[in-house]
């Protein structure tokens, strides 16, 4: 790859990043006041399972007009990792600004409360996991907001990395294709 193509690739990963920023967004939003209304949670969650469609829609821009239809694997897969990278770093920065400065604490212990539910506890308890879950909500309700960010940031950076992997197969093209007569 060369120097101009590796550019180009950031280039189009930057714009790409900003809009699977604005649907992580969008999605967080709705997952947030979807604490208090499930029809929003429900939202939040199409949303979020939207990612792996809109990242190959773009990838596929991407080969088709900024590649000339050609594109490997690799490239694919880098493009994905930085079009993740770009997302995660402004979605930390969205979620550090609302755990920090609009939250007050009100999420962890919308999340504590869910969780510490007699129904909950016992579904948890009986698929052997009740120690761990209390556990967790401890370790939880002790992290400042920049480490609940930081997981988070840490964990859609791995998810971006597997993802990829199939995303960039499906869209490796060797040869331009030739339109049909």
């Amino acid at each position: 790859m060369t120097a101009p193509e590796y550019i180009q690739l950031r280039a189009f990963a930057r714009v790409d990043g900003l809009k699977l920023f604005v649907l992580w967004l969008g999605s967080f939003l709705c997952y947030v006041q979807g604490l208090h209304s499930p029809g929003l949670g429900m939202v939040a969650m199409v949303l979020l399972l939207a990612t792996p469609m809109l990242s190959y829609r773009l990838l596929r821009k991407f080969r088709d007009e900024g590649r000339n239809g050609i594109i490997s694997f690799g490239r694919g897969w880098l493009y994905v990792i930085f079009q993740f990278f770009y997302a995660c770093l402004l979605f930390a920065v969205a979620q550090y600004l609302y755990f920090a400065y609009i939250d007050k604490g009100t999420f962890m212990s919308e999340m504590t409360e869910l969780f510490s539910a007699p129904e909950t506890k016992e579904a948890f308890r009986q698929m052997g996991m009740g120690k761990s879950i209390e556990e967790t909500l401890s370790v939880m309700s002790q992290m400042r907001p920049i480490d609940l960010v930081l997981n988070v940031l840490a964990s859609n950076m791995m998810i971006g990395a597997l993802l990829g992997v199939p995303l960039a197969a499906f869209a490796k093209r060797d040869t331009r294709e030739q339109p049909q007569s």
